[in-house]
C-alpha cells in the first residue's frame, strides 16, 4: 500500500434499508478495527462504520507495547505487524550541529519464555490500521466508509441507527448492541449526554508530520532541546524511508502547511530547508486528558477515545483502546452466540474504567515530568482483574509470584507428545475459553462443555498429556502445585482451584461466567 494513504476504497456496500446486525461499531480506528476482528471471528455480524473515506493517515502514535502484541497475536495479525515495523533506536541528543549523547530512552528487555514479547514495537499507526484492516478483509469483514452514523434509538430489544452515506444516500439499520469507536470528540458520547472529565495539561501546541529528511542517520532517535523548555525531534519509522517529527513548545501557533512544518524544523534544529523533503502528513494538537464517568448506557458501549483521552506520554492510549477493544468483544461474542447473560457485559465498564484511571494516572504523571525513558512499567503486561467479579481464586497455598485469578496467563515453551514444539500461547489462541489441567487433576470433561469454540480442556502432564513441560517451563510460569486453571478468552486467569472438586468448581464458574445455557447446551 503507499505510505500514509490507503489506496481509496469504498469498502462494504451500504446495506439495504432496516438490515439487522448483532454489533454496529462506529468508527474505523485502531478500536474499531481491532472489535471488529474479534466479532467477525466469533461469526458475529458486525457493521463497522467510518465517515472518512480511508483509514487515517500519519504516524501519529506508534508504540504497540508487548501487551498489545500479545493481542495481535492472539487476533492472528502479529507476524503482519512485526513485519512492517521495528525496535526503537536509541535517542541522540544535539547541540550547536553535533550529536552531545546518546541514551536509550527505550529500555530494551530480554525475551522470556513468558514473556516472548518483551519491547514495545514501533509500528506506524497508519501502517497499524492497514495491517488491522487486511485481516478484518481476511476475516471477511470491511468497514463502510464515506458513511456517518448520525443519529440512533435504542430500547429493550436492540439499536436503530441512522446512517448517511457521502453521496447523500441514508439508510436505517437495526443491532442488538452499539459500540462507539469514533474518537476523543465521539459523536455517540455527546448524543448519550455522557461527561468526560480529567486533569488539566499544560497547554503546549505540538506538530506533528511525516517527511523525508537528507543527510540524518537512521540509526538515532533525533532531539533538539528548545529555549523555551520544548523540543523537536525526529523519529525515523520503521518500514519506511521517511520521519515523524515532533515538535513541542512554540511561541505562538503555528500551522500545518509543509511550508511551515519546514520553516519550524530548521528553525529549531541544525538541518537547513533543503534538507527537509516532501512532507506527506502533518497536524497540530494540544494534549488534552479525559475519563468518561461511565463506559455504558443500556445496548450502547463505549471504547477507546470515545471513554479516555490521554497525552501521548508513555505511549499507554492506543493500546489502552485496543485493549478495551479486546476484553468488550468476547464478552459479546459470548451473550451473542453463546447465551451468556447480558449482565456479563457490564464487567466491561467494571474491569477496563479502573485501568483507564490507572494509565491516565501514569501518562499525565509523565507528561507533567517531561521524562524520557520509557521502562517495562509501561508494557501492560501486569495489568490484569484480580478485583473482577468474574475473577475466582479458590487455592489457599499460593507460592510468591505465581500468576493468581485475575493476573494474565503467561505463555510457557513444552511440546506435544510427540515431540513437536508448541507453546501455551498456541492452545489459547482463538475465541474460546481454555482450561488448563496441571498435574493430571483427573478433570471430569463429560460434565463440562464439548464445543471447542466454547471451551477447550488442555492436559499438562498426567497419564494422557496434550502437552509436555520438557524444560519446566510451565512450572515456572505457573508453579509446582497441581491446579486446574480457567483462562478467559483474552488471556486473563477467571478460575485458579485446587484437584479437589475442580469439575464442580469450573462446571460452576461456566455457568456464572456464561450462564446455564453453556453447559445444557453442550449434552
Amino acid at each position: 500500500m503507499e505510505l500514509n494513504s490507503v489506496k481509496e476504497t469504498f469498502g462494504a456496500a451500504l446495506p439495504d434499508d432496516g438490515t439487522a446486525f448483532d454489533v454496529l461499531i462506529a468508527g474505523a480506528g485502531p478500536t474499531g478495527l481491532a472489535l471488529a476482528i474479534d466479532l467477525t471471528r466469533r461469526g458475529v455480524r458486525t457493521l463497522l462504520v467510518e465517515r472518512q473515506d480511508r483509514l487515517s493517515p500519519g504516524a501519529r502514535g506508534t508504540g504497540v507495547q508487548p501487551r498489545t502484541q500479545e493481542v495481535y497475536d492472539d487476533l492472528g495479525l502479529l507476524d503482519a505487524a512485526v513485519a512492517a515495523g521495528g525496535l526503537y533506536p536509541e535517542t541522540a541528543r544535539w547541540e550547536n550541529g553535533e550529536i552531545v549523547d546518546v541514551t536509550e530512552m527505550i529500555e530494551r528487555v530480554a525475551p522470556a519464555p513468558a514473556t516472548p514479547y518483551s519491547n514495545a514495537l514501533m509500528l506506524p499507526q497508519f501502517r497499524n490500521l492497514e495491517v488491522l484492516y487486511e485481516r478484518l478483509l481476511e476475516l471477511g469483514g470491511d468497514v463502510l466508509f464515506r458513511t456517518e452514523l448520525t443519529e440512533f434509538d435504542q430500547d429493550s430489544a436492540g439499536v436503530t441507527a441512522r446512517l448517511r452515506h457521502a453521496d447523500g444516500a441514508e439508510r436505517t439499520v437495526h443491532g442488538a448492541y452499539l459500540v462507539a469507536t469514533d474518537g476523543g470528540r465521539s459523536t455517540v458520547r455527546r448524543a448519550l449526554g455522557i461527561k468526560m472529565s480529567g486533569p488539566e495539561l499544560e497547554p503546549v501546541a505540538v506538530l506533528l508530520a511525516d517527511l523525508r529528511v537528507d543527510g540524518l542517520d537512521r540509526d538515532h532517535w533525533h532531539r533538539w532541546e528548545l529555549p523555551n523548555g520544548g523540543f523537536a525531534g525526529l523519529l525515523p519509522l520503521a518500514g519506511t524511508d521517511y520521519f515523524q517529527t515532533m515538535m513541542a513548545g512554540f511561541d505562538g501557533t503555528p500551522d500545518t502547511s509543509p511550508e511551515t512544518v519546514r520553516a519550524e524544523l530548521a528553525a529549531h534544529t541544525h538541518l537547513d530547508a533543503a534538507q527537509i523533503g516532501e512532507v506527506l502528513w502533518s497536524s497540530l494538537f494540544r494534549p488534552r486528558a479525559g475519563l468518561v464517568e461511565r463506559y455504558r448506557t443500556g445496548r450502547v458501549f463505549l471504547a477507546g477515545d470515545a471513554a479516555h483521552i490521554h497525552s501521548p506520554a508513555g505511549g499507554q492510549g492506543l493500546n489502552t483502546s485496543v485493549q478495551d477493544a479486546y476484553n468488550l468483544g468476547w464478552k459479546l461474542g459470548q451473550v451473542l452466540r453463546h447465551g451468556a447473560p447480558d449482565s456479563l457485559l457490564d464487567t466491561y465498564e467494571t474491569e477496563r474504567r479502573p485501568i483507564a484511571e490507572s494509565i491516565l494516572d501514569t501518562s499525565t504523571r509523565l507528561h507533567r515530568s517531561r521524562t524520557l525513558r520509557r521502562g517495562r512499567d509501561l508494557h501492560q503486561l501486569g495489568i490484569g482483574y484480580p478485583d473482577s467479579p468474574l475473577t475466582r481464586e479458590l487455592r489457599t497455598d499460593l507460592a510468591e509470584g505465581t500468576p493468581a485469578a485475575g493476573d494474565r496467563a503467561p505463555d510457557a515453551p513444552c511440546t506435544t507428545p510427540d515431540g513437536t514444539p508448541t507453546r501455551l500461547f498456541d492452545a489459547f489462541r482463538g475465541p474460546h475459553f481454555t482450561l488448563l489441567d496441571l498435574g493430571g487433576t483427573g478433570i471430569d470433561d463429560s460434565a463440562l462443555p464439548a464445543d471447542p469454540a466454547l471451551l477447550r480442556l488442555v492436559r499438562v502432564g498426567g497419564p494422557a498429556p496434550d502437552l509436555i513441560d520438557t524444560h519446566g517451563h510451565i512450572r515456572d510460569a505457573y508453579g509446582p502445585a497441581p491446579a486446574v486453571l480457567l483462562i478467559r478468552p483474552d488471556g486473563y486467569l477467571a478460575l485458579a482451584t485446587p484437584p479437589e472438586d475442580a469439575t464442580a468448581q469450573v462446571a460452576a464458574a461456566l455457568e456464572t461466567y456464561l450462564g446455564a445455557g453453556a453447559l445444557a447446551a453442550a449434552h
